[in-house]
C-alpha cells in the first residue's frame, strides 16, 4: 500500500521526480511570493494566469508554461524553465524562470516611477511617534 503523499510532494508523487508541480508551490519555490499561502491567495484571486487562463492553486504547471502575475503597477510575465524540488537560494530560484523583455522593462519603469515619487514625498527629520505612525498608516490605507 502506497503511503499518503504529503503537501511537499508534487502532483506526480516523489519530490523532484515529476513533470508537474502545483502552481502555488512553484510560485513559492521560485521566490515570487513569501509564503505558499500568499501564492495560493493570489492564484485564487485571479492575479496569476497560466498560458492566458485563470487557474486554481492546485493547477499543475510544467516546463514551458507561460505565467502572468499581476503586480501593483505592472504585469510580471515569465516562462517556467524548471521545476525545483525545494525552496532554495535566490540565484537558484531565478534559474527556474525566464522573465520576458516587456515585463522586465515594465518592472524597471515602475521602479523608477516609485523612486521618483518617493523623492518628492515630504519627510520628517525625526522618527514618527506612535500617533504619527497611526496617521501615516491611515493615510496610506493600511489601517
Amino acid at each position: 500500500m502506497r503511503p499518503k503523499p504529503t503537501d511537499h510532494e508534487d502532483a506526480e508523487g516523489a519530490e523532484g521526480g515529476g513533470t508537474t508541480l502545483r502552481i502555488d508551490r512553484w510560485l513559492w519555490c521560485a521566490r515570487l511570493f513569501k509564503s505558499r499561502t500568499l501564492a495560493a491567495e493570489a492564484v485564487s484571486g485571479g492575479k496569476v494566469h497560466v498560458n492566458g487562463r485563470r487557474v486554481k492553486p492546485a493547477h499543475a504547471v510544467g516546463v514551458g508554461d507561460k505565467l502572468t502575475i499581476t503586480r501593483p503597477g505592472y504585469a510580471f510575465e515569465c516562462e517556467v524553465l524548471k521545476l525545483p524540488d525545494r525552496r532554495g537560494s535566490a540565484p537558484l530560484a531565478q534559474s527556474c524562470y525566464a522573465e520576458s523583455d516587456a515585463a522586465r522593462m515594465a518592472r524597471e519603469k515602475y521602479a523608477e516611477q516609485s523612486r521618483l515619487a518617493a523623492a518628492f514625498a515630504p519627510r520628517s527629520l525625526e522618527r514618527p511617534d506612535k500617533h504619527a505612525r497611526r496617521e501615516l498608516r491611515r493615510l496610506r490605507g493600511r489601517d
